[in-house]
């Protein structure tokens, strides 16, 4: 990292001719002595400039796959070769949408907001070392009870939230921006759609939480090189606030925006295609860019992390799935058949899971989530029994038991509260325990329906 003005002031520049065009890349001769991988290119075209970024060097050429649709540049249209890929993030992003280049797009920022000095801040960087990093922190307060209790989240934490398309994604990511108490937010948008974008900005997102946060975004109709560049924008940018010393919750979607857009690069560049043809790098690519957020080093603020996997058909093996699984600190499933139903958010908590657990909780919180588990469980493997008509009441306590605290455990992933983590435990310790006439209520409303 190093200061710089916001302009830029060179010396010389290299300059080379654009030799072939093909959607989504150009090649340019005349700079490969001077090129290196990562290393920005701006063409000058009859109408305009055009960015990109070199993605192949040979002896007679580079080619660089482009930010910009590719149908103003012309062969013989003079190109120079850039610095290394990089952005400014700060202060006077926040409140604002930002795009690819790192251009604040919804309006200028206030008169005195701009700092005389920023910081640039490359878009490609390696993780923190892994022996410098700290443990993850608390457990936070998110203001759902469920995700207070059965799937917690702590500081510097990573989640995978997994969801087909209209089951309530954007509000619980929504709802999360609002209810974590953290100094920044950086949210991901990639490939949505621009109806989409004004939505959460405007709708979805609480005022309270956009005050407080940076928008990036490269919308669905933007080329792959533009949405993986708005990706490694807002990781660059929660990597800054990170280390002023800020908590940083970074909401990412989606990753798989993301893979597809580098699957669309990769194969450009000559990659092999493996598995639904993402390429082998694909994992790799992934995991560098997860890598990223968590902890931070001693002395640093965390990168709490939450990143959308759009699952078709609600297959939690297809490639991009199976991929991340593995990566985070453990994920939340929405059930389309659940949203069906209404009940929302769209958790399926016996599919979710959060690797914070059990240390993120004691022994008796634990030994209350087990409770709360097994009884779900248990009514999962009786419904199919009571739709039917076959089960027969009072031959196992334990099946009645969790027949009769379903509607209410159910109605509990529903629930928030204004309170901390510990008023989420004793509402589900009540509940599990403590509330006799609620079940009895419940139970008496189920057979009414």
């Amino acid at each position: 990292m190093q200061h710089a003005a916001p302009q830029r002031h060179e010396l010389c520049r290299i300059w080379g001719r654009v030799s072939d065009v093909s959607p989504g890349t150009v090649g340019i001769t005349g700079v490969s002595a001077h090129a290196g991988l990562g290393n920005e290119v701006e063409i000058h075209t009859l109408n305009g400039t055009v960015r990109g970024e070199i993605l192949n060097i040979t002896e007679e050429r580079v080619t660089a796959f482009l930010f910009d649709e590719s149908d103003e540049v012309r062969i013989g249209d003079r190109a120079y070769i850039d610095r290394e890929a990089s952005v400014s993030p700060g202060d006077h992003w926040i409140g604002h949408i930002v795009n690819y280049r790192g251009e604040i797009v919804d309006e200028p920022p206030k008169a005195g907001k701009l700092p005389s000095s920023l910081v640039r801040k490359k878009l490609i960087s390696k993780a923190p070392p892994s022996h410098l990093r700290k443990s993850l922190g608390p457990r936070l307060n998110t203001g759902l009870m469920i995700t207070d209790t059965a799937i917690p989240l702590c500081q510097g934490q990573r989640l995978g939230l997994f969801a087909g398309s209209g089951v309530g994604k954007s509000t619980l990511l929504g709802a999360l921006a609002n209810g974590v108490q953290a100094d920044r937010i950086v949210i991901a948008l990639i490939g949505e759609r621009s109806r989409e974008l004004n939505d959460f900005a405007k709708l979805t997102l609480p005022p309270e939480a956009r005050a407080r946060s940076v928008i990036v975004t490269a919308t669905a109709s933007e080329p792959p090189g533009a949405k993986k560049r708005a990706a490694y924008c807002a990781m660059a940018a929660a990597e800054h606030f990170r280390d002023q010393g800020h908590h940083t919750l970074l909401l990412f979607d989606s990753i798989t925006r993301f893979a597809e857009a580098h699957r669309e690069v990769a194969l450009i560049g000559g990659e092999a295609p493996a598995l639904h043809a993402f390429p082998p790098s694909t994992v790799r690519t992934i995991a560098e860019l997860a890598e990223r957020a968590g902890p931070g080093r001693e002395g640093k603020g965390d990168i709490t992390a939450i990143f959308s996997v759009l699952v078709a058909g609600s297959d939690m093996e297809e490639p991009v799935a199976d991929m991340i699984r593995g990566i985070l600190d453990g994920h939340i499933v929405l059930s389309r058949e659940i949203a069906e139903r209404g009940r929302y958010p769209a958790i399926d908590v016996l599919k979710s899971v959060s690797r914070a657990l059990p240390r993120a909780a004691s022994s008796e919180e634990n030994a209350l989530l087990g409770e709360y588990r097994r009884n779900l469980a248990l009514y999962e493997e009786l419904a199919p029994m009571v739709r039917a008509n076959l089960y027969e009441r009072g031959k196992d306590a334990a099946g009645d038991r969790a027949i009769d605290l379903f509607p209410v455990l159910d109605g509990f992933i529903s629930e928030r509260h204004d309170g901390d983590t510990k008023a989420a435990y004793q509402r589900l310790a009540t509940l599990l325990h403590g509330q006799k006439a609620d079940v009895s209520e419940a139970q008496s409303q189920a057979k009414a329906g």
